[in-house]
């Protein structure tokens, strides 16, 4: 070849890699085009409903107290996020709630204040608005609005809910409520029914005891393990059950894993149909979803902690077979014929010859996925009937306590924070060494 040809060439070369250069960038922004498109990111912005998303928020750091009567009864309750299990005792109430015999006084902060007067009648003041009164007519709530309406007040005929600086107050045919938001999660220690409740910290370790039958430290531990709000007993088995599936399902599927490994590694395996089968029955379990593995073992097995620790072996057993028969076809078959040469059989070989090679492999895999299930756990147990997850579950669909999701999301990330913590130390020790840091 002339040096003409090897110019031609050298210049077809470098064009091909121009058009490559920019083809590549062209196909990448065609497909964000398409996904633009296809997927609407331009209507998000106009569902996007930041006013929710901001309630939400305060909700996930804050509580809120429920003043509500009945507008059929015209009774007051009072409960902290209104739950019956946070209500306070009759005859009590907080101190910017006042009840006399002319209505009830709420105090929102602020200056804002909402009066339940007789005949279903409720008055709402505040700085920078003219008094706002509404009436239960029938089935139809009036309500003398400022016009025009302002966006803080959502208006119908059956519903009137008004968002004020410091709550929210929402009326109906049937009751009004009034919500007032404080920071912090109240009752997470004690609830109301606790003689522990509204002491300090100093006054239960230095003062006299609040229970004669108890000592202070025992009963506050005691009735914090019992709290029926946040339900702290529950969660811990929980977090518990959460781990032990995910530890069943890894630890099962490695046990399997092993040994069927051997059928589909080209070096322990000769005859082609084994591995041809072994390896697709590998492909066929690991390339279903463990989600879709729940569902299916949950129709055949029931609901409960050990079918999402079925779930989680059947994928990863298939995983671990593929992962541990490439690790075995790359065994030393030098390390292999040292044995052999003692008059070691086909078991001490695999034993004492492979086994060993392939164990850094083995235990890095396994401790990764345990620390990986664990995540996954959290979700299979949400469809399941177990674990966290399904605390997590039903907190969000009460689609109230916002503050017990942010309370299961917190220990949920320091749950895999500390299984992570845990992989990497034994990896560290169990591979490296005492030793090892």
């Amino acid at each position: 070849m002339d040096t003409a040809e090897l110019h031609a060439a050298a210049d077809r070369l470098f064009a091909r890699k121009r058009r490559v250069a920019l083809a590549v960038p062209a196909v990448i922004l065609a497909y964000f085009a398409y996904i633009f498109v296809a997927f609407d990111i331009a209507g998000i912005a106009e569902r996007a409903r930041l006013d929710n998303a901001a309630i939400l928020l305060s909700d996930s750091y804050s509580h809120k107290t429920h003043v509500t009567r009945d507008n059929r009864s015209g009774e007051i309750a009072i409960a902290i996020e209104g739950e019956r299990k946070g209500e306070y005792p009759e005859g009590t109430s907080p101190a910017w709630v006042s009840r006399s015999d002319a209505g009830t006084m709420v105090e929102l902060g602020g200056g804002s204040i909402v009066e339940f007067l007789p005949d279903e009648v409720t008055r709402i003041t505040g700085p920078g608005f003219a008094p706002i009164v509404t009436r239960i007519d029938g089935r139809e709530v009036v309500a003398d609005l400022p016009q025009p309406v302002p966006d803080w007040i959502n208006a119908s005929r059956s519903r009137v809910a008004l968002t004020l600086p410091d709550g929210r107050v929402t009326i109906t045919r049937t009751k009004t409520e009034v919500f007032r938001y404080f920071m912090g999660w109240e009752l997470f220690w004690v609830t109301l029914d606790s003689p522990y409740y509204g002491h300090g910290l100093v006054s239960l370790l230095t003062g006299p005891r609040v229970d004669p039958e108890r000592a202070n430290i025992v009963g506050v531990v005691q009735d914090f393990w019992d709290n029926t709000m946040w339900r702290h007993k529950d969660v811990v088995w929980a977090i518990g059950e959460t781990i032990l599936m995910a530890f069943l399902g890894t630890a099962g599927a490695a046990l399997i894993a092993l040994p069927a490994a051997f059928l589909a590694a080209r070096n322990f395996a000769p005859l082609l149909a084994v591995r041809f089968a072994v390896r697709r029955l590998f492909d066929f379990v690991r390339g279903v979803d463990a989600l879709i593995w729940t569902v299916v073992l949950s129709r055949a097995f029931g609901p409960g902690p050990m079918t999402g620790a079925l779930a989680i072996l059947v994928t990863d057993s298939g995983t671990f077979g593929k992962i541990f028969s490439e690790a075995l076809e790359n065994v030393d078959d030098k390390q292999i014929e040292g044995i052999r040469s003692t008059g070691a059989g086909p078991m001490q070989r695999a034993r004492f010859g492979v086994i060993p090679q392939i164990t850094p492999v083995l235990l890095s895999q396994v401790l990764y996925f345990l620390e990986s299930n664990t995540r996954s756990a959290t979700i299979i147990g949400a469809i399941t009937g177990g674990g966290i997850g399904l605390l997590l579950t039903q907190a969000i669909q009460t689609q109230k306590d916002w503050e017990e999701v942010t309370y299961y999301i917190v220990l949920i990330v320091l749950m895999v924070m500390l299984m992570d913590t845990l992989s990497g130390w034994l990896r560290r020790r169990l591979i490296h060494g005492k030793g090892a840091k």
